[in-house]
């Protein structure tokens, strides 16, 4: 990979910029630094403007010496966007038109200028590239002043980053791109990587959780809640984590009003949580409202507005009765409201964990004179502090935004009670929910977790009724998250596990907690893990497709799986 240029367009003007050197214009001056570190190269582009100048486009391209068979890592835009391995004839398509006005807020649908279909991938935040033997990384160092975007252009042969900063103002001073290039893509590149960002999380062990969503979803009421707490504090299994997730607040945005199913409060049921050993999570969506709150009858001026100064529409779901609308977080009435809806949660009622969810609504309108990521930063931040020593798990967020800020991250969309979603599939909408795609995207993302924060891959089940997944995929599901997340959930009611079941989860935890060395696609979605559990090599060979895969491996030989299918050759 060979860089060719920088490009930076302002104010109808366009400027080539010189690596490792100051270039000096009329309206500003650029800093370009290269500097040589271990294992890659570090660029990094200051900007100091002499007066006030509009950014049309801030552009690194790079040569790809060999473009026959490129693969690049597709890491879409927020945690539930899917994420995997493709060569450029695969393309990243887009949204079918009928589900774009419904569902096209959630990803990067309507962010312009993203090229799609065949011979056009991109990624969000880092990337991995590799064609022959030839393997390199490419991540952002810096997305607190925009987020990062890599572009790959096979007829072009060249691949831009680009900063995600069309039409900022540029006033001062401004750290406008910071990116890190290194050659390789397993454990030791990421780990290089992660040293350089400087935000690995504190040492924390595995956990098991339970939460309220993936069997019960909006339908809970106190003694639902009591009865699964119970059979977890009856089932001698090592549960950590007990979230009560959606459906506990009269509406998305009203958190100070508790539907009257929970007649004891949800400072009670967290005090039964703790007396039960367990500690408790609760789910919030800090940042949208849906239209029918009191919050947003009441506090319309909260609301971002959108085109004729309408509340902007942040996305449509049926379990909330439709339309929800994105807070404004910089006015500061939303500001004082969150910081009460906090101190209750965290300090009156004693919850130990916040969900915080839908966190990319957030940033789907900047304020005149920010970017996206600034905005992510600045609502991030406030978070953190917020919440304090607190833990919080960030679901439905642009991953970057989060490095070093969540305890917890999401890395996968949600999973379903199906294998595959094959309407959303067909609609081609990439934040969509089932189990293939999110284990799809926490295959591909491996190397984050302990790194940047640990990963929460979504639940496993292992129940019998509402769910359709078979034996194998209830095994590979379950397998996959406990070797490459940190947080291991479900929603099963475990008094009515059996001691088979039991098992089942005994063995898959014991995997937690492996060092993973590497992540390999092998064919198309098969894939070989290698890691590291105590002082033995071991390998797991997974199948999402429904047929029959043979593979063959250095170590191991010969083998086969059947559909669905993952086995573990090693000891643990």
């Amino acid at each position: 990979m060979l860089f060719r240029s920088a490009i930076f367009e302002h104010t109808g003007q366009s400027d080539a910029l010189t690596p490792g050197k100051q270039s000096f214009f009329d309206a500003y001056y650029a800093d370009f630094k290269v500097e040589d570190t271990a294992g890659g190269t570090r660029y990094q582009l200051y900007l100091h403007p002499k007066q006030d100048i509009k950014v049309r486009r801030l552009e690194l391209l790079f040569e790809l010496p060999v473009q026959q068979g490129v693969q690049m890592l597709a890491n879409g835009w927020q945690s539930w966007s899917e994420t995997r391995m493709l060569y450029p004839d695969q393309g990243i398509q887009r949204m079918r038109a009928i589900a774009s006005s419904r569902m096209g807020w959630y990803g990067d649908e309507r962010i312009p200028d993203i090229p799609s279909g065949k011979g056009h991938l991109h990624s969000w935040t880092c990337t991995t590239l590799r064609y022959g033997s030839e393997q390199w990384f490419l991540g952002s160092l810096n997305e607190r002043t925009g987020m990062t975007l890599f572009l790959y252009d096979e007829v072009a042969g060249v691949l831009r980053v680009r900063k995600d900063m069309e039409g900022l103002l540029l006033t001062h001073s401004f750290p406008a791109l910071d990116i890190w290039v290194g050659r390789g893509a397993n454990a030791g590149i990421f780990d290089r990587y992660s040293d350089l960002l400087e935000c690995r999380p504190s040492p924390e062990p595995p956990a098991l959780g339970w939460t309220s969503w993936y069997r019960h979803f909006t339908n809970i009421d106190e003694a639902l809640i009591e009865h699964n707490l119970e059979g977890i504090k009856n089932s001698g299994l090592p549960f950590t984590w007990f979230q009560i997730d959606d459906g506990w607040q009269t509406a998305v945005g009203d958190w100070f009003s508790v539907k009257p199913v929970f007649p004891a409060g949800m400072g009670a049921l967290a005090g039964n949580i703790c007396a039960a050993g367990l500690r408790p999570g609760l789910w919030l969506a800090p940042f949208v409202a849906t239209a029918q709150s009191e919050l947003a009858k009441k506090h319309p001026e909260w609301l971002i507005k959108g085109p004729g100064g309408k509340p902007l529409r942040a996305g449509w779901n049926p379990l909330w009765g439709g339309w929800f609308h994105a807070l404004d977080f910089y006015h500061p009435g939303v500001q004082e409201y969150l910081t009460g809806v906090f101190h209750q949660v965290l300090d009156r009622w004693g919850y130990e964990m916040v969900k915080l969810d839908f966190l990319f609504a957030v940033a789907l309108a900047p304020p005149p004179g920010k970017t996206r990521g600034q905005v992510l930063h600045d609502a991030m931040t406030f978070l953190r502090h917020r919440v304090g020593y607190r833990k919080i798990l960030a679901c439905g967020v642009p991953l970057g935004a989060v490095f070093g800020l969540a305890d917890y991250c999401r890395v996968s969309g949600d999973v379903h009670t199906s294998w595959k979603h094959w309407l959303l599939s067909l609609l081609q909408f990439r934040e969509r929910i089932g189990a293939d795609v999110a284990l799809r995207s926490t295959l591909n993302r491996w190397t984050l977790n302990g790194r940047v924060f640990y990963s929460d891959p979504d639940v496993f089940f292992l129940r019998k009724d509402h769910q359709y997944l078979t034996a194998h995929q209830q095994h590979t599901l379950l397998t996959v998250n406990a070797l490459l997340g940190h947080l291991l959930f479900t929603s099963d009611d475990l008094g009515a596990y059996d001691a088979v079941q039991k098992a089942k989860l005994r063995e898959a935890l014991a995997w937690q907690g492996a060092r993973v060395e590497n992540v390999e696609e092998i064919a198309a979605d098969v894939y070989r893990i290698s890691f590291r559990k105590a002082t033995s090599a071991c390998r797991a060979f997974v199948n999402l497709t429904a047929r029959r895969q043979s593979f063959h491996d250095q170590a191991v030989g010969y083998g086969t799986l059947q559909p669905y299918e993952t086995i573990i050759v090693g000891s643990n």
